[in-house]
C-alpha cells in the first residue's frame, strides 16, 4: 500500500513528528511505501472560494498544492498529522484540506484509507473533541476508510511525548495496516 502522511507541524523536531516517524516505521516494517509531505515547507495559498475549478479541475492558483494533489490521487492512504493548535489542526494543514475542493470528486472515488496522528499539551478528556469531529467529518465527506487515531494527550514537549505510550501506539497503528 502507498501511504502519504500530510505533516501539518511547522516543528520538524516536535511531538507530532515523533508520532509520524513512529507510524512511518511501523508501516514500512509491514511492507508499505510511506512518503511524508511537510506541508509547512510548501507554498500553498488559502482557497479563495472562486470555484473556477468547478470542484473538479485545475485550481487557478499556481502553487505547491499540485504536489499534494498528485500524491493523494496516486496513494492508497492519507494520514493527517498535526499538533493541536487552539483545538484544531494547524493553519498550514487546514489550507491544504481546503484546497481538496479542486479535486473533490477524484478524492471521493479513491476511497482512501485514512488516519489521524495528533499531539497536545492538554490532557483533559475533551482536548481533542473539535479536532476529532473535524476529522470524522472529513472521513464521512470524502468517503475515507478510517484506520484509527492516535491522540497524544499530555504531549507538550518532545521529551513528554517520547516518555508516553503514544509513539508506540503510532508505530502499532502503522504496523497493523
Amino acid at each position: 500500500m502507498k501511504i502519504v502522511i500530510l505533516m501539518g507541524s511547522p516543528n520538524p523536531q516536535g511531538s507530532t513528528n515523533i508520532l509520524a516517524e513512529s507510524f512511518k516505521k511501523g508501516a514500512e516494517e509491514a511492507g508499505h511505501s510511506v512518503s511524508l509531505i511537510r506541508v509547512c515547507g510548501l507554498d500553498i495559498r488559502s482557497c479563495t472560494g472562486c470555484v473556477a475549478c468547478g470542484y473538479e479541475g485545475d485550481c487557478v492558483q499556481a502553487d505547491d498544492n499540485e504536489i499534494v494533489r498528485k500524491a493523494l490521487l496516486s496513494c492508497d492512504m492519507v494520514v493527517f498529522a498535526t499538533p493541536l493548535y487552539y483545538y484544531g489542526m494547524t493553519a498550514q494543514l487546514k489550507a491544504v484540506v481546503d484546497r481538496f475542493c479542486a479535486y473533490n470528486s477524484s478524492l471521493n472515488r479513491r476511497k482512501l484509507k485514512s488516519a489521524l496522528l495528533t499531539a497536545a499539551w492538554n490532557s483533559d478528556d475533551w482536548t481533542f473533541d473539535a479536532l476529532t469531529a473535524h476529522y470524522k467529518t472529513l472521513v464521512r465527506y470524502i468517503d475515507l476508510r478510517d484506520q484509527g487515531m492516535v491522540l497524544g494527550y499530555g504531549c507538550g514537549t518532545p521529551s513528554m511525548t517520547r516518555a508516553s505510550g503514544y509513539p508506540e501506539k503510532a508505530y502499532e497503528l502503522g504496523r497493523s495496516l
